[in-house]
């Protein structure tokens, strides 16, 4: 993907680069380290949240479509108001609103918490806490996005969003394991309770942090009209408009894990909490080895940001058919792999095609359609699988997934005058786009 005429035009912070790209090259900037290490502990209280809110739901209702209802609330607020954290994210200062929102988030955890360990939570509890924890990172994801950027400016941008997303699925590995064991031993409360405390580490990462060594983009001014001029900008630039479409497609019908899995683990396979926390494991293991491999590869280019969204659908749809537990479990693997993949290079990409002035719009329309879409394809998928089975559901998200790559490739190679080639013949590549019109090849004498 294209880096954008406003990519280079932030300043770096910090004099890496220079240095050969590895895969923790970003580590190497304090600022951003401060920020890595705060963030890996509060996502560990944050995927025990997740894992034991799911679960409870479930307890409370014994529904899949509960389930969804849950996570729709908890995206529904990025949809309704997701351009706004953007706007937020450009015109203010981003390290003073990240004080304000990881405190904020830890407080809806304690409070959770505190109603589950007294024994008054009911499910409206969960859901009205949900849509509050939403409404916190509609400003929260932009300007945690975004501040990336500031810590170690544009070279290092993909490598460190790539280690932000390794960060948050390592966490994968051992705060659904942990919430397994809590939930079992003395009851989901106590995960609630953690993740309430974790927040205290970005807090003082935040704290530590060198004012002197961010770089300081311009600020948007406040005047009208900044909503729909994000938006014009975004329509402009095909290299943002389409992958934006598809990780709305993604988000909407493929990105909705705890309702099949919660299925899957229960309705399919009968088993317990350990079961469902051991495949978020799995899937986080898998999400870590993808972003790493990101990280080290550096991948701006949109074609492989699609050929990861195909991938990531078409294991959805293998998964769909899994005989046995141990045979689900193990393509949690390659399904967390293939969707960080399509994540990290979307994200990286779609932020460094962006002028900084604009890049707090454009990364919260992108995480408005990403995550936004919840709401929608949540209850869908949950509603699918009641009626249907897990197996239908799963499948189903998958091949809409799927065909929406496909059909959006097929526009990007229109407007990029290309077309798909198939060559059979050996030595040849199968397959491959090639120019539409090809210049006649010309001699001279």
């Amino acid at each position: 993907m294209s880096s954008g005429p406003g990519a280079d035009s932030a300043p770096a912070p910090t004099d890496h680069h220079d240095a050969p790209l590895t895969t923790f090259s970003s580590l190497a900037v304090r600022n951003y380290r401060l920020f890595f290490i705060g963030g890996s502990i509060s996502n560990i209280g944050t995927w025990m949240q997740r894992i034991a809110q799911d679960w409870l739901v479930h307890e409370l209702t014994g529904s899949a479509t509960a389930v969804g209802i849950t996570t729709a609330l908890q995206f529904l607020p990025m949809l309704m108001f997701g351009l706004y954290g953007g706007v937020l994210a450009d015109r203010f200062d981003k390290r003073r609103l990240l004080f304000i929102t990881q405190a904020s988030l830890g407080i809806t955890g304690l409070l959770l918490g505190l109603l589950t360990i007294s024994g008054h939570v009911n499910v409206y509890h969960v859901y009205a806490l949900a849509f509050v924890v939403g409404l916190v990172t509609v400003v929260d994801n932009p300007t945690r996005q975004t501040f990336v950027a500031d810590m170690v400016g544009p070279r290092l941008l993909p490598n460190a969003v790539s280690l932000n997303s390794a960060n948050f699925h390592s966490a994968r590995l051992i705060g659904p394991a942990v919430a397994g064991v809590l939930i079992t031993a003395v009851g989901g409360g106590w995960a609630f309770i953690v993740n309430g405390l974790s927040f205290s580490a970005p807090i003082v990462g935040l704290l530590l942090m060198r004012s002197g060594e961010l770089s300081r983009p311009r600020r948007a001014a406040r005047k009208k009209g900044q909503l729909r001029e994000g938006l014009r900008y975004v329509g402009s630039r095909p290299e943002l408009l389409w992958p934006i479409v598809l990780v709305g497609f993604i988000g909407t019908f493929g990105f909705n894990f705890p309702v099949w899995a919660i299925a899957f683990t229960d309705g399919v396979f009968d088993a317990g909490a350990g079961s469902y926390g051991l495949l978020n494991s799995l899937m986080g293991g898998g999400s870590v080895v993808g972003a790493l491999l990101a990280a080290r590869r550096g991948s701006r280019r949109m074609r492989f940001t699609f050929a990861a969204a195909a991938m990531f659908s078409a294991v959805l749809m293998v998964a769909s058919a899994a005989p046995f537990f141990w045979v689900y479990a193990m393509l949690m693997v390659p399904l967390g792999l293939t969707a960080m993949t399509f994540q990290v290079t979307a994200n990286a990409g779609i932020q460094l095609a962006s002028d900084p002035e604009m890049r707090g719009r454009v990364i919260s329309l992108f995480m408005m359609v990403f995550m936004g879409g919840t709401p929608i394809g949540a209850p869908v998928v949950g509603w699918v699988t009641d009626h249907f089975g897990p197996r239908v559901g799963m499948l189903s998200g998958g091949a809409v997934c799927l065909l929406a790559t496909a059909a959006l490739a097929m526009v990007l190679a229109r407007i990029g005058g290309l077309r798909l080639r198939i060559d059979l013949r050996a030595g040849r590549r199968a397959v491959a786009l090639v120019p539409r019109d090809p210049q006649p090849l010309t001699t001279t004498a």
